[in-house]
């Protein structure tokens, strides 16, 4: 069963200064985690269950979940990590219909930024599926928030750039729990904290933020 809840609504980089467009406030971010039958699609794996949540100026404006048919049944650690049952997923909907209804919950690429956490699995799994049924790729702008991390967070400040790291760092209400929505919730979080951050290096647009995550972080920096 898929549900859309629509709610009420220190570095030398330095921005152009022609960078105008939307703020920070401004711009709509979707956010978006997966759970899957494995690490790759390139497998024969599928998703198992899509989460996503659309924010901006720092509040939830709709949410989306949904558990997805996968069409082969569950490996026993999967299940074990998540709690996803192949009886969960017996009657949810196939990749064909949720993904087309994502991408309708996401809207036009001129809308909003995609977000997610570690985002080329996700975004792997997505493009994959969108290959698999014929589905054109929108093409949205995306946001890292393992790469913003590391461009915000000196290493030295935490251990590691795991969302469970950076729930505990940030004291987030909910943690990550390998299921999606709850997964997507902490992301949120995360970037909202990470976007607090941002402001010390002189991004408050989307352009900003988009050139500013071209960056190398400062342990991956070309030494000369």
């Amino acid at each position: 069963m898929s549900k859309a809840f629509p709610n009420p609504p220190a570095d030398n980089w330095q921005p152009g200064f022609d960078s105008i467009g939307r703020s920070l406030q401004e711009t709509t971010f979707v956010v978006v985690d997966l759970e899957t039958t494995g690490a790759s699609p390139k497998d024969g794996n599928g998703i198992t269950e899509i989460g996503a949540m659309k924010i901006r100026g720092g509040e939830v404006i709709g949410e989306y979940t949904s558990f997805v048919n996968p069409g082969i049944e569950l490996p026993s650690y999967i299940t074990e990590l998540t709690g996803i049952t192949d009886a969960m997923l017996f009657d949810a909907p196939k990749i064909d219909h949720a993904l087309p209804e994502l991408f309708e919950f996401i809207g036009p690429r001129d809308e909003s930024i995609l977000v997610a956490h570690n985002s080329p699995f996700d975004m792997g799994f997505l493009k994959a599926s969108a290959t698999k049924i014929k589905h054109p790729w929108p093409g949205h702008e995306v946001i890292d928030t393992v790469r913003l991390a590391r461009l915000v967070i000196e290493r030295s400040e935490i251990l590691n750039y795991k969302l469970s790291t950076l729930s505990e760092f940030f004291q987030t209400p909910t943690p990550p729990t390998h299921r999606a929505l709850d997964d997507v919730r902490t992301t949120v979080d995360v970037l909202h904290r990470l976007i607090e951050r941002l402001a010390g290096f002189e991004v408050f647009t989307a352009e900003d933020l988009l050139q500013f995550m071209k960056r190398l972080p400062e342990n991956k920096k070309p030494r000369f």
